[in-house]
């Protein structure tokens, strides 16, 4: 008679475990994670065009070498960082992590900036190409930045909400907020256009 008990008593613990949320914690880190992949994707692809945009450029520019050297210092900054395993729940390697890459952005505006000066290189077809895919891919960092926040969004929330929190905290008590993108002071200050 007790193993008859036991059985739809099983059952009913199972569907309850699997209704309350259990679940939902490993699919929100998941995402989170893939989310994250996709932001390095993006950050590596910037970070492989590069050489090829410096050597076009340098070829027209010869006197813009504080520039050029800029870029590839920063690219060989933003790929020598190493990032530990927790750098989504560490605010400092987050941090430092986004300083680098802002770092790049701005060293890779400066660039194209020097670009303008230059008539010839503005109209070969390399740097042209190598320009539309820069831009390109920007535009990707910032999808692939957009799905991240949303996705850390959705975790942060469901690990600080009732009666999430509850059950993250039973079942999943490794789990911690993750980091996510802020905006530099200087991507803050308003553009000055001078003619």
């Amino acid at each position: 008679m007790l193993r008859r008990l036991q059985i739809p008593l099983i059952i009913v613990l199972l569907a309850g475990a699997t209704s309350c949320g259990v679940n939902k914690f490993p699919a929100l880190d998941e995402q989170v994670k893939a989310a994250w992949s996709e932001v390095l994707n993006q950050y590596q692809r910037r970070t492989d065009l590069i050489p090829n945009l410096v050597e076009t450029v340098k070829g027209y520019a010869h006197q813009e070498q504080q520039v050029l050297t800029e870029v590839v210092a920063a690219r060989a900054k933003a790929t020598q960082i190493q990032l530990p395993p927790d750098v989504l729940s560490n605010p400092q390697a987050f941090h430092a992590f986004e300083q680098n890459q802002a770092a790049l952005t701005g060293a890779l505006s400066r660039l194209l900036v020097v670009a303008e000066r230059y008539p010839d290189l503005k109209s070969n077809q390399n740097f042209l190409a190598l320009q539309s895919q820069l831009e390109g891919t920007e535009n990707r960092i910032a999808v692939a930045r957009r799905d991240y926040i949303i996705a850390v969004q959705n975790y942060n929330t469901a690990l600080r909400s009732i009666p999430d929190r509850w059950v993250a905290a039973l079942f999943f008590p490794d789990l911690k907020v993750r980091e996510t993108f802020t905006i530099s002071e200087q991507a803050q200050q308003v553009p000055q256009v001078r003619f």
